[in-house]
């Protein structure tokens, strides 16, 4: 008798029309107290108001926030808040392999705020690449997250300000 001639087992496998990703795959934080020691930043962002971390040491101002001041390693900071304006420094289009969540093609940059030298990376919604520009206005948008967790969680983008915004 040869191996053709037994028969092979065969199994069936059904495939799952959701499947649930370990939370590591997921691009945003858990945003309590449990899970991060900058809840406050989601806190604050939650309720509208974009903030960061300054530390009362040494006066120097921290994007992201933080927990220790990188400068002066005090960790007697508090939190401020900033502006949501600012001015689009860089940019580039992501065309493929982005974050969960994230359909591409999609724009990210750097956001130089107004008023305070914060300059900080974050995409940049309702906007095609060749319609942006170096120098461009930009405010904030808060966005929330919809998933199936049982808290509400947030993150911040940039929108192109329409020219009668710029005045």
């Amino acid at each position: 008798m040869t191996d053709t001639d037994d028969e092979v087992p065969r199994r069936t496998v059904e495939i799952p029309e959701r499947i649930e990703l370990p939370r590591l795959l997921d691009f945003y934080d858990l945003q309590d107290a449990e899970h991060t020691r900058i809840h406050e930043f989601y806190d604050r962002l939650r309720e509208g108001d974009f903030s960061t971390t300054q530390c009362e040491d040494c006066g120097a101002l921290h994007f992201p926030p933080r927990v220790v001041c990188p400068e002066c390693t005090s960790d007697d900071l508090e939190y401020v808040s900033l502006p949501h304006e600012g001015t689009l420094f860089a940019f580039s289009a992501v065309r493929g392999g982005g974050p969960l969540g994230m359909e591409t093609p999609f724009v990210t940059g750097v956001v130089e705020l107004d008023g305070v030298d914060v300059r900080l990376s974050a995409r940049i919604t309702d906007a095609e690449y060749d319609d942006l520009s170096i120098g461009d206005s930009v405010s904030l948008v808060v966005t929330e997250i919809e998933d199936g967790l049982d808290q509400q969680r947030v993150f911040y983008e940039f929108e192109p300000q329409s020219e009668g915004e710029n005045a």
